[in-house]
């Protein structure tokens, strides 16, 4: 990238880290991680590849910046919420970043090398949650039912064979065309009941997500009771453990 020096004569603005890692992935959001190279990397900036080495050793150093940037635009949860609040908000926020970056879904967790977005997402995660007074072990149950909804979510919504809510009846009408119309009956009736015109499959996220939540304050109220805690017994459920 060049710019205009006040002679007039062209100069070239210097390459950074920050400006390398935003070109990275805007190539990989418009064509996955496979579109990725540090020689494209380096025609994004009119300079040959070698150059790019400067600010990284490899193409695996690239990758681990790009996920931490990632993290990075996800909300951090508000320790001043309730947990469920916060925990609802993170996981609504985490789903739609992962859904602009596509190509992360399966890198979040993979990194070796967690950069400062990555590892303060997670030690806000894991606080809000012992702040609540949920146990280490609880805890880490959460963290990992939650994650693994959401990325497991978000995987499937990005993988769906349309996109469009209106396509949907169509795409799964057009499954079943080939088979006996009575062969798979209850495809059939939820196709009709619930494919319909306006059917959005990311709709399903928030509520399977209120079912996860309601789950783990059960199961963190259960744990207090098994240890002979003495907390009060009405508490308002965005508070914290009953």
């Amino acid at each position: 990238m060049t710019t205009q020096a006040s002679n007039g004569a062209p100069r070239r603005v210097p390459l950074s880290r920050e400006r390398v890692l935003e070109a990275a992935i805007k190539l990989a959001d418009q064509g996955g991680l496979e579109s990725l190279s540090m020689r494209k990397l380096g025609q994004e900036f009119g300079v040959e590849a070698m150059a790019l080495y400067y600010h990284f050793a490899n193409k695996d150093e690239v990758i681990d910046g790009m996920v931490d940037i990632v993290f990075s635009e996800i909300e951090l949860p508000n320790n001043g919420a309730g947990w469920k609040t916060a925990m609802r908000e993170r996981a609504i926020s985490m789903r739609d970043v992962l859904l602009r970056h596509r190509w992360a879904i399966g890198l979040m967790e993979a990194r070796r090398n967690a950069g400062p977005a990555n590892l303060r997402h997670h030690d806000a995660m894991l606080g809000s949650l012992r702040a609540a007074h949920f146990g280490m072990d609880l805890a880490a149950h959460a963290y990992s039912l939650l994650d693994s909804y959401i990325y497991g979510f978000a995987l499937t919504k990005v993988n769906l064979p349309f996109d469009a809510t209106e396509e949907v009846a169509e795409v799964a009408q057009g499954m079943l065309q080939r088979f006996p119309v009575d062969e798979y009956p209850n495809l059939v009736a939820i196709i009709a009941e619930r494919m319909k015109p306006g059917y959005d499959y990311g709709d399903e996220f928030e509520y399977g997500l209120d079912l996860i939540l309601d789950g783990l304050q059960k199961a963190a109220g259960s744990s207090r009771h098994e240890l002979g805690s003495s907390a009060p017994t009405s508490r308002q459920p965005d508070a914290g453990p009953v």
